[in-house]
């Protein structure tokens, strides 16, 4: 591969942006592509290298769409008789440049690696972070007052949770684990909602968690975001040494990622339901719901809502007498 697609795949792998790579793996004559030619496909639709001629690059362009969206690879073959090359793991599209030859190109997406992001500075907090590295993740600690050397291998140690919720929400898959024993049970699971993780386990016996559960909830913290949380954390396989309490919760990560294949599970979030939007009757000053609203008027463009028929009417007599007190709440 050319050099500056190197940099071009390892600054979109930087800052966590996909993108589908296609690579010539086979050409018969006298198709200009060779093998080893290559192009990035970004996820909006930016090529960057080359792969053969003009009449190439739509149809890598059309399947690039189709494996960034289901993420899986293909192999095309572009010929003038696709018919010839039709065959299993095979897609043969028509090809019509004028060196009539064949090209097979392989098409791969290219994801960031996802990140799991453990609180705490336990045994168990530093095992689930160093078995996370050694899966692929991009691995972070969150520990206040742990010093980067006393947990090597990992690709960052975070001081504090209040630093941890600033970088959220993150581009890539999160996953969260707060394994804090304690210490600051409450900021770090707030912390690890803050950032949207598809995934938050708490290490806890139940009646800790239920016990911190109602303390989040008196700071207003959703029960929806709550609910969403696993506790205790992880597939029930026994678990007792910390390194095994590690592989369970990645057990539980792993087959959740393979059930969501098919369904992507939405991200937790701090932030409630939007609430929909309710209008203030300008006569009465009750608030209506906009959605359904019974009685309406219009007015030079813009819409009242009233809660019955008889501020309406009041309204309509004379509207300039209401005006004032009218206002729409988000």
């Amino acid at each position: 591969m050319r050099a500056d697609l190197l940099e071009l795949a390892a600054e979109l792998a930087r800052r966590g942006e996909p993108f589908v790579l296609a690579v010539v793996v086979r050409r018969e004559p006298s198709s200009s592509a060779q093998p080893g030619d290559s192009a990035v496909i970004t996820a909006t639709g930016a090529y960057h290298g080359w792969i053969g001629g003009a009449c190439a690059a739509p149809a890598v362009r059309r399947e690039a769409e189709r494996v960034m969206a289901d993420g899986q690879p293909r192999l095309l073959s572009l010929s003038p008789d696709p018919a010839r090359e039709s065959r299993a793991g095979i897609v043969a599209l028509p090809i019509s440049c004028h060196s009539g030859g064949t090209v097979e190109i392989f098409l791969e997406l290219v994801t960031p690696a996802p990140r799991v992001r453990v609180f705490g500075s336990s045994p168990g907090a530093r095992a689930i972070a160093a078995v996370g590295k050694a899966m692929g993740y991009t691995s972070e600690l969150v520990a206040p007052g742990l010093d980067a050397a006393a947990a090597p291998g990992l690709d960052r140690v975070i001081g504090e949770p209040a630093d941890a919720a600033a970088r959220a929400p993150c581009r890539e898959p999160l996953y969260a684990v707060v394994a804090t024993m304690g210490e600051f049970d409450e900021e770090a699971v707030v912390a690890a909602l803050a950032a949207q993780p598809l995934y938050l386990g708490v290490v806890a016996s139940r009646r800790r968690f239920a016990e911190l559960r109602e303390t989040l909830l008196a700071r207003d913290v959703p029960a929806a975001a709550l609910d969403s949380i696993r506790n205790p954390a992880g597939l029930d396989i026994g678990a007792r040494r910390p390194e095994e309490l590690a592989v369970s919760i990645f057990a539980e990560i792993v087959t959740m990622r393979r059930e969501a294949a098919a369904s992507p599970p939405a991200r937790l979030s701090l932030l409630p339901p939007p609430a929909p939007p309710r209008a203030i009757d300008p006569v009465c000053g009750m608030s209506v719901d906009v959605a359904g609203a019974r009685h309406t008027l219009e007015l030079d463009g813009t819409a009242y809502y009233f809660c019955c028929a008889r501020c309406r009417d009041r309204f309509a007599a004379a509207p300039a007498a209401h005006l004032p007190a009218a206002e729409v709440v988000e």
